[in-house]
């Protein structure tokens, strides 16, 4: 009896079936695969980033590499080369520290052998002596012959450099500064800003002439950036065009490379639904002349979407509108 009942006992004991194992071996199972695939993906991310940093940086040398190498040329005088290698980093990096100044130096360097390729290097002995090359000096600058001046002054320091030193450097800087200036407004911005710079040896620049080899120098810097990077066109010759709007470098003045950077940069904006910026860089331009038929249908769907027309309101009656006065019935006769 104690057995069957022992037996009775434990058969009313749930027994484990394989069943209930099953919905926990499935969730393992899964979480497994998801980990598999999120580790996974998680590596794949993390190749490309490696990657994308590998070329970012095998880029960064190679610019670094291209730039040592046109100091390498400016040093030896190699200045084609060197300007070639600068415009390369900026085409790639227009923000690569110090480019944009060394191609202004270069187109600046480009322009000494041709500036001082005259008789003042190999100059041909003069046997009038000092005094008359003085003389000489004096009347050509009075005749505002400024390359003759300085040749014949050059002349005077080969034949005694001590001859009235304050006098000749009074007429150097006058000769140089006054070469300088025309050199800028004939479009030979590079010879100006070397002419003006050799002045600055003598003696302090005068506000005008110094303002014009800050716009030459804005000028040259500025047209580095051209068809590469507009709103720097922009920012430089908005400068130059208000400054020195006639200033020329022989193929534009400023003001027209202001128009044109100004909608070219206006349709940049555009591109990119920047309406009422793109509108303002064709404002821009407009005060300089017409906008060319791209940039015209631009600006007047730019300026539709930032000031559109508004409706016209009705009108408000303001007083109220008058009664006519009740007419009187005419007065019944009384018959007596």
């Amino acid at each position: 009896m104690s057995a069957m009942s022992e037996i009775n006992t434990s058969s009313t004991q749930p027994i484990p079936t394989k069943k209930r194992r099953w919905p926990a071996i499935l969730i393992g199972v899964l979480s497994f695969f998801l980990i598999i695939g999120f580790g996974g993906f998680g590596g794949y991310q993390s190749g490309i980033s490696d990657r994308l940093a590998a070329q970012q940086s095998q880029q960064t040398q190679d610019l670094a590499d291209q730039y040592a190498r046109a100091l390498v040329d400016i040093q030896s005088g190699n200045y084609e080369q060197a300007r070639q290698r600068l415009e390369y980093i900026i085409k790639y990096d227009a923000a690569f520290p110090g480019a944009v100044e060394k191609l202004a130096e270069t187109m600046v360097l480009m322009t000494i052998p041709t500036a001082t390729n005259t008789p003042t290097l190999t100059p041909t002995p003069d046997i009038r002596g000092v005094d008359a090359l003085y003389s000489s000096a004096k009347q050509f600058i009075a005749a505002q012959d400024w390359p003759s001046a300085l040749t014949t002054l050059d002349q005077v320091r080969i034949e005694d450099p001590t001859y009235k030193t304050a006098e000749v450097d009074g007429m150097y800087y006058f000769s140089l500064r006054n070469h300088g200036v025309n050199l800028i407004n004939q479009g030979n911005l590079e010879g100006g800003i070397y002419h003006l710079s050799l002045a600055e040896r003598f003696a302090p620049l005068d506000s005008a002439s110094n303002g014009m080899r800050e716009g030459a120098r804005m000028y040259l810097v500025g047209s580095s950036f051209w068809e590469l990077d507009w709103s720097e066109v922009v920012a430089y010759f908005s400068q130059v065009g208000v400054g020195w709007p006639g200033m020329w470098d022989g193929t534009m003045t400023a003001s027209e490379r202001y128009r044109i950077g100004s909608m070219r940069y206006g349709d940049e904006l555009f591109e990119q639904k920047e309406y009422c910026a793109a509108y303002n860089q064709y404002g821009n331009a407009m005060a300089y002349g017409n906008l060319d038929a791209q940039s015209a249908k631009n600006a007047q769907e730019a300026y539709l979407i930032c000031y559109p027309p508004t409706a016209t309101p009705e009108p408000i009656l303001t007083e109220a509108p008058t009664e006519e006065p009740p007419t009187e019935a005419p007065p019944t006769e009384v018959t007596p």
